[in-house]
């Protein structure tokens, strides 16, 4: 696994650090699509030290995921590194992670309370459609091979409804649908894709839902394993769905959750 690569959209928090730092400790190497300030750089820089510490490489990239001409020179600096081991080196391993989207309501009282047309389209793009445009680039580059998995992080959002939610549920929707197609046209190839519905899990995507922390105890309280879902519960996850002894799985949407959601 010495040449095995994982992209992780996503990388410096959440679910997008907890599956870095497993992954790594499975044996792949780390590319890290981040979009952080300087405030926040510190963790960033801790997650390439503990993922170099294992022995791993940790290629690091702070940009807006969604710019296309970014994503272009991300897969193009993958594409020169990956060359470097003779051609042996591919992307076994992408995970769409990205938190990043209006949370306004629909209808309010006041027009300028209520989500613009600008809003949805930002928020779709980020955390559907740039899955799509990712892997279009990667696949253009042949750093997705037979045995490749895709990832997405999707939620119970994608049909259930949340007051402020609206925008972030409509991705979430876009995206299981996205993996669908991926999955349905990238089987012939030998490459998997499937979404990964976590319960609801304490991260700061969350934590900036007006509602998250209530609808965080409520998980806690009905969820029969007597917890809530950790990043960690769902990396370990990731890191055991990527065995090849998987790979007839996909186009699936995959519940991580200890069981909350037969409760709901």
């Amino acid at each position: 696994m010495a040449n095995d690569w994982a992209l992780i959209l996503g990388a410096s928090s959440g679910f997008g650090e907890a599956v870095s730092l497993e992954l790594a400790r499975s044996g792949y190497n780390i590319a890290g699509v981040h979009l952080d300030l300087r405030a926040t750089l510190p963790n960033v820089e801790r997650i390439q030290e503990e993922i170099r510490s294992l022995g791993r490489e940790a290629l690091f990239f702070n940009i807006n995921a969604a710019d296309a001409a970014k994503r272009a020179a991300v897969v193009e600096s993958l594409d020169e590194r990956l060359r470097k081991d003779d051609g042996e080196s591919y992307v076994r391993i992408v995970l769409h992670s990205l938190a990043f989207g209006t949370l306004l309501p629909f209808i309010d009282e006041s027009p300028k309370g209520a989500v613009s047309k600008k809003q949805v389209d930002m928020t779709v793009d980020v955390m559907a459609h740039s899955l799509v445009y990712w892997v279009q680039e990667l696949m253009a580059r042949k750093l997705l091979r037979k045995g490749s998995r895709i990832f997405a992080m999707t939620s119970s959002g994608a049909t259930r409804v949340i007051r402020s939610y609206g925008a972030v549920s409509a991705a979430k929707a876009a995206l299981e649908s996205h993996i669908r197609q991926l999955a349905y046209e990238l089987a012939p190839l030998g490459i998997a894709a499937n979404a990964i519905r976590a319960g609801i899990t304490d991260t700061p995507a969350l934590r900036r839902i007006p509602e998250g922390p209530a609808y965080l105890e409520q998980a806690r309280a009905r969820n029969p394993s007597g917890r809530t879902t950790t990043p960690q519960d769902v990396a370990r996850a990731i890191a055991a769905l990527a065995d090849e002894r998987l790979a007839w799985m996909t186009g699936n949407v995959i519940g991580v959750d200890g069981g909350e959601e037969i409760t709901a």
